[in-house]
């Protein structure tokens, strides 16, 4: 029994000299890290963007006939270069041809008609001012009959100059300068007004020395562009060879389907060198008008919920979450509770935890 009291003592012994010896060894500080750093700066940052688009011409028309007729002769065809005005096509259309002659006819007879009791009149009241010559009814019904035949006679007028106008539409003609691009009728043809739901053109006119380059430009990207911006494009069937152009229109708003607003760029092409309906390559610059800042890739990392960059503040690391704006290989915009001359560490990670502590070498 005095053995097994022995051995109890000499444990509990040990066991109490363990935790003094445990207790008295002091707690080691964790210890400092040694980080680079940069101070953070307002900037912009350049990026481009390649976007595909298509050539459209400047100007183009379908033309139909306004009236009922056969063609009578064409002037142009596939390829002709046109000038404003100049005569295409003639129709011919026989009964408008009589309407127009029955019209004339018409208006000459009213105008004898009205000649006459207008010189009626004009005799009856010179002879009116003799006293008692002429009754007061019979000068008043001789008015009245000049007013009648008058307004028979601006009736008449009106009647030929709307026949003369349809006339005039057996005359088609070029509404601008341009090219013959398409053609779909020939000298004897019958053809009637319609619409493109239900009939072809006649004839395709394109302004083709004057094109437009037309882009959809994505919703995010909008913001970065302006009237007169320089953008650059190719197209495929003359590699090597760059375009430059400037914008010209914006449409202001955003295609409901696409989310995207449509931008023109006019393009000289007197030597024809592109051809409308071809496809281009377009190069766009992306620059801020407003400077943000924007530091290197390295020093923006991310964990499982937040995107941030290390600020150091009193020499502790300092979690701060940001949002990424656009990038390059090297650099990247960057937007959050940050300002001018903070000092960043150069390659965050998160294995350096928030509030540790580090050494700048400042």
């Amino acid at each position: 029994m005095k053995t097994y009291h022995f051995i109890a003592i000499l444990l509990t012994g040990g066991i109490l000299a363990s935790c003094q010896s445990k207790q008295q060894t002091p707690t080691s500080a964790p210890p400092t890290v040694s980080v680079k750093t940069f101070k953070l700066n307002d900037g912009t940052l350049n990026t481009t963007m390649s976007l595909p688009g298509v050539l459209q011409p400047y100007q183009t028309v379908d033309l139909y006939a306004k009236v009922n007729g056969f063609i009578k002769n064409m002037t142009v065809d596939v390829g002709s270069q046109v000038h404003r005005g100049q005569l295409l096509m003639t129709l011919d259309a026989p009964e408008m041809t009589a309407a127009l002659s029955q019209a004339q006819e018409d208006l000459h007879t009213k105008e004898a008609v009205y000649h006459g009791s207008k010189a009626n009149y004009d005799r009856l009241l010179k002879t009116s001012k003799m006293p008692g010559t002429i009754s007061p009814n019979d000068l008043d019904m001789a008015h009245a009959k000049m007013s009648a035949d008058s307004s028979a006679l601006l009736a008449a007028r009106s009647a030929y100059q709307q026949a003369a106008d349809l006339r005039n539409y057996l005359e088609v003609r070029a509404p601008f300068d341009g090219v013959i691009s398409s053609r779909n009728v020939y000298p004897g043809a019958y053809v009637t007004p319609s619409d493109k739901s239900s009939n072809k053109p006649m004839l395709t006119l394109q302004e083709q020395s004057r094109l437009r380059l037309v882009v959809d430009v994505p919703e995010a990207a909008t913001g970065y562009f302006s009237d007169k911006d320089t953008v650059h494009f190719t197209v495929k069937i003359l590699p090597g060879k760059q375009f430059t152009a400037a914008i010209n229109r914006m449409a202001g708003s955003l295609n409901d389907e696409t989310r995207s607003e449509q931008m023109q760029m006019d393009i000289a092409n007197q030597g024809k060198v592109l051809l409308p309906g071809m496809f281009a390559q377009v190069m766009l610059r992306l620059t801020n008008a407003q400077k943000t800042f924007v530091v290197p890739q390295s020093a923006v990392t991310q964990n499982s919920r937040n995107i941030f960059v290390i600020r150091v503040v009193n020499q502790r690391a300092q979690w701060v979450n940001v949002q990424k704006g656009r990038e390059t290989p090297d650099s990247l915009e960057i937007y959050g509770g940050l300002k001018t001359g903070d000092l960043l560490i150069s390659n965050a990670t998160d294995e350096l935890k928030n509030g540790a502590a580090v050494n700048t070498g400042q």
